[in-house]
């Protein structure tokens, strides 16, 4: 059984990749076939590769406008939840707070909650409470940003957390001994040790914001509507363009897996950092 036991484990394996991997070939398969071969004789093998669906998406600009604001949205609060979870882990691990463990509870409530919840609260500040004059948050990048910040920045404080932990208070201890102030303490001490925990953070909450459909929906209109949400303009009363919509999807899987690729060596450590304490 011992020698079985590997084989066994790489044909689990195996079959859990094909799995996982298989709505993704579909997808492909979708994206590069005409209408009429979708509806007439759907198979999964590729006869011929049919790219005007790709020209297509290339060639609308509504389309590169909504993937310009994604990109901004995404990054934009990835940024930010990252920057603030970071500087309130720092306070709540580091400093002797009372009542720090309800403050961590009562941050993570806000993800536990659905987001459609929010919706109408969200939708009353953007277009009266942070309304001034003209300007209004409403249907804008910046708005978004701020919107994304309810969910993700708990998601990011939690993260954070264990990584914090994780970096003894003694070396911020023999720091200040050395003469060093609190900022230099932070962006030389604290951050460098941090780094693997912050990359993690930021490429979750970056998926997070890329993929959210459901208040991009409702808050946006046209200047700040993203990719996720023009796929709901190819259902229509007449009927669905599956081609156009899988092609989309493609273009919205590939920002996903690059930023994965640049930051993967640190998701591991960033994951476990903080697991076990000497």
């Amino acid at each position: 059984m011992r020698e079985r036991s590997p084989w066994i484990a790489v044909l689990f394996w195996t079959l859990m990749s094909i799995a996982t991997l298989f709505p993704v070939y579909w997808l492909f398969v979708i994206s590069v076939k005409p209408a009429v071969e979708l509806f007439s004789t759907p198979s999964l093998w590729l006869s011929d590769f049919y790219w005007k669906n790709y020209t297509d998406v290339l060639s609308d600009r509504t389309l590169r406008s909504y993937m310009v604001n994604s990109l901004i949205i995404s990054s934009g609060n990835a940024l930010l939840c990252t920057t603030l979870g970071f500087f309130a882990c720092y306070a709540l691990t580091r400093f002797d707070l009372g009542g720090k463990e309800s403050i961590f509870f009562w941050t993570i409530t806000n993800r536990m909650a659905p987001p459609a919840v929010f919706l109408l609260p969200l939708f009353l500040l953007l277009t009266q409470v942070y309304r001034v004059g003209d300007f209004s948050l409403a249907d804008s990048r910046t708005g978004m940003i701020l919107v994304y910040c309810t969910f993700n920045l708990p998601f990011a404080i939690w993260t954070l957390r264990p990584t914090l932990d994780g970096i003894p208070r003694e070396l911020d201890e023999a720091a200040f001994v050395d003469g060093a102030g609190s900022w230099r303490v932070i962006f030389e001490v604290v951050f460098p040790l941090a780094r693997p925990g912050l990359a993690v953070t930021l490429i979750l909450t970056w998926v997070f914001a890329w993929n959210e459909y459901l208040l991009a929906a409702t808050l946006t209109n046209f200047n700040a509507r993203t990719l996720t949400t023009g796929l709901s303009e190819y259902v229509t009363t007449t009927g669905t363009n599956w081609g156009i919509m899988a092609a989309i999807s493609v273009f919205t899987l590939i920002p996903a897996l690059i930023v994965f690729s640049l930051v993967q060596r640190h998701i591991v450590a960033g994951l476990t950092f903080g697991a076990v304490k000497g």
